[in-house]
């Protein structure tokens, strides 16, 4: 049977992949913080007819193609302004990312659209909770303000709606989340308060994540240890508030490779009707 009936299909079977990535790119291409996808070939055996000798290169014939990997594109995508107080974006940090929690599991999201719950917590759309470095009670924001005080162990994060101070209780009037992640809220009588701060985590390898859905990554094996730190530290994004990260997939991209990859399909399906008609006239030598 002809080889090249088997490496055909080895094309079509693994350029169907790569139009399912790219058919899922563009799906996403209005998902926050999305991250684009790509798939890359390989060739897989090949028959060596005569090995190589003095002056006389190897005669080998390729049987077909594999997938050789599907990356994740981690290159940050363009802010959005949203207008919106609890809308964060990370800008200049392509290996930073929001730490999430859901009590027992660790997640990591480039989506900064979180919400207050009705405890004060900050979570996610799905009800994760965000964490970060809190100052419990909430610190006199003026300058003996030190921000190690705050710690170095990640918890979530509580926005308090009132503050006991000398038998006085103070109502939250307004809070705000500056570039560097502090959280610091205004209450009643005029006092400010730094309740904490925004915690990001970076990978050696950011593309090594697991997607785990809900635009949410997992640790890996491949992505490095996860190390956390602070908005605008070294190696470390700044906090953009009110602006979402758009998703990185460039549409035009996308278009010119579904061209290629649909091209690439018909061809390989036109080298099995090809080895079929060569067989064909093979079986009419008996007659």
């Amino acid at each position: 049977m002809l080889k090249s009936l088997y490496s055909g299909v080895t094309g079509m079977k693994n350029i169907q992949t790569k139009m399912d990535v790219i058919s899922n790119n563009i799906a996403n291409v209005n998902t926050t913080a999305f991250k684009t996808g790509r798939v890359r070939f390989e060739d897989m055996l090949s028959q060596t007819n005569a090995s190589a000798q003095t002056g006389i290169n190897a005669q080998q014939v390729g049987l077909g193609v594999q997938v050789g990997s599907i990356d994740t594109v981690m290159s940050g995508g363009s802010l959005q302004s949203t207008g919106r107080a609890l809308d964060f974006g990370i800008e200049n940090g392509d290996s930073s990312f929001f730490n999430v929690t859901d009590g027992t599991n660790t997640f990591y999201t480039r989506d900064g659209g979180f919400y207050a719950d009705p405890s004060g917590n900050l979570v996610t759309s799905g009800g994760l909770q965000v964490q970060g470095y809190m100052s419990t009670p909430p610190a006199v924001n003026d300058a003996n303000f030190d921000a190690e005080d705050l710690g170095t162990n990640m918890a979530p994060i509580n926005i308090p709606q009132t503050i006991q101070e000398g038998g006085n209780t103070f109502e939250l009037q307004s809070y705000s989340v500056d570039s560097d992640g502090f959280i610091v809220g205004s209450y009643s009588g005029g006092n400010s308060r730094v309740i904490g701060r925004l915690g990001l985590t970076s990978f050696s390898n950011p593309d090594g994540l697991q997607k785990s859905g809900g635009n949410l990554y997992s640790e890996s094996a491949n992505s490095g240890v996860p190390v956390d730190g602070n908005p605008s530290d070294a190696g470390y994004g700044s906090i953009r508030s009110g602006f979402l990260e758009m998703s990185n997939v460039d549409l035009a991209n996308e278009f010119t490779e579904m061209i290629v990859t649909s091209r690439s399909y018909q061809a390989n399906s036109r080298s099995i009707t090809t080895s079929d008609t060569m067989l064909e006239e093979l079986i009419n030598l008996k007659r």
